[in-house]
């Protein structure tokens, strides 16, 4: 597998023309660094190399990176988080990238000391395997967390399905897209929806033609350990 170093290059030369093609600057295009899989010591490996976000989808392992990295990354928690794990994550990240029903508002809303920045998480394909909520329950449930005043929802986030379909996938981004576009023009104080927190490793660069401001990238980015990358 490349080198790290080579590897970031080439992700920076896709974002780069993804967004030459969408009309978009390249700075408004943010890359989480997912080293969920791998060791603390690549994830610090990840963040000396220049990548400052970083994101975890378990809480056991983001405290295992933190302890191992106490200063210098912006922390994305990008899993699914159950309602008794909130008060072990909610101060210890910058960004939640799962917010997708009531009872973690509310466990948000007992647990946090400042308000923290949310993706409200949508299962735009409407697959059983995939969490979110619906197209349709998300502006109710938006609206709802008015009441919330520790929770700043930023944007709405998504996974396409796994497929060699690029117009499936696109079409996904895309309905993302309407929906951020919709709730951001309500202009309500608590949800600005500014954020489009879309695309992973397999179809990042379609996420950003079609408006994606986070992409999630993990083993394209920081490797796979079982292949001996160093």
């Amino acid at each position: 597998m490349e080198p790290l170093q080579q590897r970031i290059q080439t992700i920076e030369e896709k974002i780069s023309q993804a967004c030459e093609r969408a009309g978009r600057n390249r700075d408004d295009v943010t890359i989480i660094a997912v080293t969920k899989q791998v060791s603390e010591e690549r994830a610090r490996d990840v963040l000396d190399a220049g990548m400052l976000h970083l994101g975890e989808n378990r809480p056991e392992g983001l405290l295992a990176k933190q302890h191992a990295i106490p200063q210098g990354a912006v922390w994305h928690f990008i899993g699914n988080v159950q309602s008794r794990k909130v008060k072990d994550i909610i101060e210890r990240i910058d960004y939640l990238h799962s917010l997708d029903r009531m009872s973690i508002a509310k466990e948000i809303q007992k647990r946090a000391v400042e308000p923290v920045d949310c993706f409200v998480q949508v299962n735009v394909s409407g697959e059983d395997s995939k969490s979110g909520m619906t197209p349709e329950e998300t502006e109710e449930f938006v609206s709802a967390l008015r009441d919330y005043d520790k929770i700043r929802v930023i944007g709405l986030m998504t996974m396409a399905p796994l497929t060699e379909d690029q117009e499936v996938i696109r079409d996904v981004f895309k309905r993302l897209r309407i929906l951020r576009d919709q709730l951001a023009a309500k202009k309500m104080q608590h949800a600005p929806v500014t954020k489009l927190s879309m695309g992973m490793s397999n179809d990042y660069s379609i996420a950003i033609e079609e408006g994606a401001t986070h992409v999630r990238i993990g083993t394209a980015l920081v490797g796979s350990e079982s292949e001996g990358d160093g």
